[in-house]
């Protein structure tokens, strides 16, 4: 613990939240409902984290999160809303020849329309990047790449689980043997996602997507079809193998590779432009049992949680669950 003043060019707030995924903006939303000042902030230029768009010309892509589905009830009251609110709609409910499973619903007109209505209300600060954080008495402080200090009561980090341990490590920040053991079960899986123009319409078969189980593509999804854009335009997951074995290689060409093993379902198109992206992050393949993290219990740290879907499970829903989960336990922390 740090006793020497706060730098002088300190900022305040109640919590602090690292990182503007769907942990992070559905934490703020109920911290800020129960009449805390929140402050989000965030490395990326774009609202969302793994709700990720992008253009390439006349074309519009979901390259990260596909879909959502709702099995909690509190989360379907929620995605209810946003339907209500224009920013999100049932895609599919079924492949063809597949019986109805539950409703997958997608972002209007892209995924990270709803990250947007999630930030309506919420102090924002993007393409901002924490560099250290450290304990001040009974208050954290985040140092910003800005050369701004940030002071608050409370401190949410919703990063992925490997760069949360070497922000603590950033501070000197101890936690328990027992804490330490539960992030370091934690395990993720990369993808390489593929965003590709074509000269004309795909031979997928509606509803516009196909997961795959075995091969180089974990899934393949049709932007027009799906009502994201104007033109024909696919995004290509790589699987979790492919993408371990190629995500330090030459995107472009791993890109290539799987623009080749997606040939038939293109059908006659032909890719006039294509660009990729690597999550290196992209889904927990190890997740912990706990929806949120506090390391600060039965500590002398001031309120620190973690949340993400690595707590929750590897879905839309299980951030937001997370994010929620961990806003209770700050809140109960700081009342």
């Amino acid at each position: 613990m740090t006793s020497s003043p706060a730098p002088q060019n300190t900022l305040n707030a109640d919590i602090v939240i690292i990182g503007a995924g769907l942990a992070g903006l559905s934490a703020a939303n109920k911290l800020h409902q129960a009449g805390l000042e929140v402050l989000v902030i965030d490395k990326g230029r774009g609202l969302g984290g793994r709700l990720a768009g992008r253009r390439i010309g006349d074309a519009t892509f979901d390259h990260g999160a596909q879909f959502m589905t709702a099995r909690d009830p509190d989360f379907q009251t929620h995605v209810a809303e946003w339907i209500n609110a224009g920013v999100a709609e049932e895609w599919y409910s079924s492949y063809p020849g597949q019986a109805n499973g539950h409703p997958r619903y997608r972002g209007v007109p892209t995924m990270t329309a709803i990250a947007k209505y999630l930030a309506i209300d919420i102090d924002v600060r993007r393409a901002t990047r924490v560099e250290s954080i450290d304990q001040h008495g009974q208050t954290w402080l985040c140092r910003l790449d800005s050369g701004e200090t940030i002071s608050s009561k409370g401190l949410l980090i919703t990063s992925p689980v490997p760069q949360t341990i070497d922000l603590l490590a950033s501070g000197n920040i101890k936690i328990s043997a027992s804490h330490r053991a539960r992030l370091e079960k934690i395990a993720y899986e990369s993808c390489i996602a593929v965003m590709a123009v074509l000269d004309g319409p795909t031979s997928i078969a509606a509803p516009g997507a196909i997961a795959f189980d075995t091969g180089p593509i974990a899934w393949i999804s049709d932007n027009q079809q799906k009502g994201v854009s104007n033109i024909p335009a696919v995004t290509i997951h790589g699987s979790g193998a492919f993408s371990a074995e190629h995500f330090e290689q030459d995107r472009m060409q791993a890109g290539q590779q799987l623009i080749d093993a997606a040939a038939a379902y293109l059908g006659d198109a032909r890719v006039t432009e294509y660009q990729v992206h690597g999550w290196r992050y992209s889904k927990p393949s190890v997740v912990d049992d706990h929806a949120c993290l506090l390391l600060s219990k039965a500590t002398a740290l001031p309120p620190l949680a973690l949340a993400g879907d690595a707590f929750a499970g590897p879905r839309f829903e299980g951030a937001v669950l997370s994010g929620w989960a961990a806003a209770e336990s700050l809140v109960a922390e700081l009342t």
